[in-house]
């Protein structure tokens, strides 16, 4: 890691918390529910793939995007926090929360990996018929 990453990822990560704070000020949260939060983890599992699909590791770029702005961006501890709170009023509610995020996280980035596939490269099955 040199200088210049550790840069890139302080900047990167200020504008991805102040996204992420700017959407958590317009999105309000419903009933207790984290609304903000699931939205940014989700949006930013996509992106995440897209990323990883479409740009080497090596790169300034992907080490300003994905580790610093999108890094910034999605929040796990603010995930475990509204869970936990979620789970002292209504514990149904938190598990559903939980294994949502987790399974629509995991379901964004393989989608976010698709998408950002480059087009024209066919599968092997696909090239056969």
């Amino acid at each position: 890691m040199t200088p210049r990453r550790v840069l890139l990822v302080f900047v990167g990560g200020a504008v991805g918390t102040a996204g992420r704070l700017a959407l958590g000020l317009w999105i309000a949260d419903a009933g207790g529910f984290p609304i903000a939060t699931f939205v940014v983890n989700v949006v930013g599992a996509l992106l995440i793939g897209v990323l990883a699909a479409r740009m080497p590791q090596s790169t300034d770029l992907r080490v300003l995007l994905g580790t610093g702005v999108l890094g910034g961006f999605t929040t796990y501890s603010a995930f475990m926090t509204g869970t936990v709170e979620l789970w002292s009023a209504t514990p149904a509610l938190a598990a559903v929360y939980a294994v949502g995020s987790l399974v629509l996280g995991l379901a964004a980035a393989a989608l976010g990996l698709r998408l950002g596939r480059p087009r024209g490269t066919a599968r092997p099955a696909e090239a056969a018929s």
